[in-house]
C-alpha cells in the first residue's frame, strides 16, 4: 500500500503565507504525484501546485530541479514586461531553507509552483485551434531557450529519446520475459521488428542540438480559458538538450490521434490530417525563425518516429511487468502500445500527403 503523505505539513515547508485550507489530487499524469493545495491569504483562497517527484523514474531529483530552476528563470526574464507575464512561465516557490525543493523525512523530494489560474490542460484535442495553439506554445518555448547560457543542462533521463536504445531495451525485455507476457504480445512484437530500421533516422540526420521539452504532449501546455491561447508549457522534468523534432514528433503523436492513448477499439484510432496541418502551421509560426532546412525537412518523419518510439516503450514496460507507467488493468500498457501502432499505421498511409503539405508551406 502506498504511503499517505501529510500534504498540509509538506506544503507548509514552502514559503507560502496564510492558513492551509485543503488539498486534492490534480491532473492525469502517469509519473509524479500532484496536488492542488489552497491557502487562505488576506481572506482570499490562493492555490498552489505541490508535486512529489517520482524517484524511481528520476534518479537524481536535484538535477531535475536545477534544470527547472535554470529554465524557468531564463524564460521569466525573456517574457518580463509582457502582459500577464506571471502566467506565461511556471514559477517555483522556494522552500523555507531557500532551496527550490523540500526533502521530507522519508526521502521524498517535493516542489511547489504558483497555480496558473483561468487556464487548463486537455488530455485530448477538441479542435484544430487547440492543436495550433499547443504547437505554437512549444515552438515558442524552444525559441526562447535557444540562447540559454552554458553549462549544458543535466540529462535527467539518459537517452530519453534515443530510439535505437529504446529498441535495445525492448529486445532485452523480450530476452528476459520476466512477466511471461511475450506470447500475448506477439503481433505487437512482430510489428515493432518490421519497422526497426526507422529507429536511427533522426539521429543520422545531423540535426543541431536544442533545449527541448522532450515530453510535449498536448496536456503539457496550458490553454487560456477565455482566448484559447497556449500560454504556459508545464511538466518540465525532462527539459534537457535534445532535438527540436522530438518535441514536434510528440505533438503529432499526442494531438493528431482521434482516440484516447489507451483506446481498446482500434477502429477509432486514426491520424487526423486537419490536426496535423494545424500543428505544422502553429509550430512554424513560432519556431520557424530558428529551424534549419534539415529540421524542417524531417518534421513529418519525426511524428512517425516518436509514435513508434512510444509504442515500443509501452510494449517494453508491458513485457517487463509494468515498472514504469502507472496502470489500471493487466494489459493497460499493451493497450497503449496497440493504439500507438495503429496511429503509426495511419501516419504511414498519409505520409505522402503530409509531405506535400509541408512543401506547400515552405
Amino acid at each position: 500500500m502506498s504511503k499517505v503523505h501529510d500534504i498540509a505539513a509538506i506544503a507548509r515547508r514552502f514559503q507560502i503565507d496564510g492558513q492551509f485550507f485543503g488539498a486534492k489530487p490534480f491532473g492525469s499524469g502517469h509519473i509524479n504525484d500532484s496536488y492542488c493545495v489552497t491557502f487562505h491569504q488576506a481572506g482570499e483562497p490562493v492555490r498552489y501546485m505541490l508535486q512529489r517527484i517520482n524517484q524511481s523514474i528520476f534518479k537524481n531529483p536535484v538535477a531535475v530541479m536545477e534544470n527547472i530552476q535554470r529554465v524557468t528563470s531564463h524564460l521569466a526574464a525573456k517574457v518580463s514586461g509582457e502582459p500577464d507575464c506571471n502566467r506565461l512561465v511556471l514559477t517555483l516557490i522556494s522552500a523555507r531553507d531557500e532551496k527550490v525543493w523540500h526533502l521530507d523525512a522519508d526521502g521524498n523530494f517535493w516542489r511547489a509552483y504558483r497555480f496558473i489560474e483561468k487556464a487548463r490542460t486537455y488530455d485530448s484535442v477538441e479542435s484544430a485551434k487547440q492543436a495550433f495553439q499547443a504547437a505554437k506554445a512549444f515552438g515558442r518555448f524552444q525559441k526562447l531557450l535557444v540562447d540559454l547560457p552554458s553549462p549544458r543542462l543535466h540529462d535527467t533521463i539518459a537517452d530519453f529519446h534515443h530510439t535505437p536504445k529504446r529498441f535495445a531495451a525492448l529486445e532485452q525485455a523480450l530476452d528476459l520475459d520476466v512477466a511471461r507476457r511475450t506470447i500475448k504480445a506477439k503481433p505487437e512484437i512482430d510489428f515493432a521488428f518490421a519497422r526497426k530500421s526507422i529507429a536511427d533516422v533522426l539521429l543520422d540526420a545531423d540535426l543541431p542540438e536544442r533545449i527541448t521539452h522532450n515530453d510535449s504532449k498536448l496536456n503539457n501546455v496550458m490553454l487560456d480559458d477565455v482566448t484559447g491561447e497556449g500560454i504556459c508549457v508545464v511538466d518540465l522534468d525532462t527539459v534537457m538538450s535534445g532535438l527540436a523534432l522530438y518535441d514536434f514528433g510528440d505533438l503529432v503523436r499526442t494531438t493528431t490521434s482521434s482516440a484516447r492513448e489507451d483506446e481498446r477499439d482500434l477502429s477509432k484510432v486514426t491520424m487526423q490530417f486537419s490536426m496535423f496541418e494545424a500543428l505544422v502551421r502553429g509550430y512554424l509560426d513560432s519556431a520557424g525563425s530558428f529551424l534549419t532546412k534539415a529540421e524542417r525537412q524531417h518534421l513529418v518523419l519525426s511524428g512517425k518516429l516518436i509514435t513508434f518510439e512510444q509504442g515500443i516503450r509501452f510494449l517494453t514496460d508491458y513485457l517487463a511487468g509494468d515498472p514504469y507507467y502507472k496502470v489500471h488493468r493487466d494489459e493497460h500498457n499493451l493497450d497503449r502500445c496497440r493504439t500507438q501502432f495503429a496511429l503509426l499505421e495511419s501516419i504511414e498511409q498519409q505520409e505522402e500527403r503530409m509531405d506535400r503539405l509541408l512543401r506547400s508551406i515552405e
